[in-house]
């Protein structure tokens, strides 16, 4: 059997509020929903490359991202309705020939019993490849959370990343590895 040079990223839970519907405006700008602009948490850019386990990017992928506004309510009915209209709560963008993607949102916020994260999916042809979540580094609700903790320390390195200050807000680069 072939050796593959990189480990794919690990996969987690979709959880339970991957949307029903996707919402009209599922761009890249997760803080423009239609006409409005939301203004509340820390602009964050999310951006990396989709590549395979042999570091070829995966050209024509789809990744989407979801995740829950500044007070922790996500677009679903299954939370609520309470989830700020302004916030636009999933984007979804084409990776192209260099298997690049970039999402503006904010910095995720923690909600009851989770830690901060996003949702990331990659799909390509129809076909999902993964299905995991991003953490924030160093943020205190890491260690109490649930699925966090089940992560070893590889798979822990893999999906928890740094937000750094940019001139923008805070950037996170989050490479993703997929068996395409």
């Amino acid at each position: 059997m072939a050796q593959t040079a990189l480990r794919p990223t690990p996969k987690q839970t979709e959880g339970p509020f991957y949307p029903i519907a996707l919402p009209r405006d599922h761009d890249f700008d997760l803080l423009r929903n239609g006409s409005a602009t939301y203004s509340k948490g820390q602009i964050a850019w999310v951006e990396g490359q989709v590549t395979d386990t042999h570091g070829a990017p995966v050209s024509g992928a789809v990744v989407e991202i979801w995740q829950c506004d500044h007070e922790g309510n996500y677009h679903h009915p299954r939370d609520g309705g309470k989830a700020d209209p302004a916030f636009q709560g999933f984007g979804k963008v084409m990776v192209g020939k260099d298997g690049r993607y970039r999402f503006r949102t904010m910095k995720p916020q923690p909600y009851t019993g989770r830690t901060p994260h996003i949702h990331v999916k990659v799909i390509l042809d129809r076909k999902e490849l993964l299905t995991t979540q991003l953490y924030v580094a160093g943020d205190p609700g890491n260690d109490r959370d649930s699925l966090w903790r089940r992560l070893d320390m590889q798979e822990r390195a893999a999906l928890t990343r740094v937000f750094a200050p940019s001139a923008e807000g805070v950037r996170a680069d989050f490479p993703i590895v997929v068996q395409a």
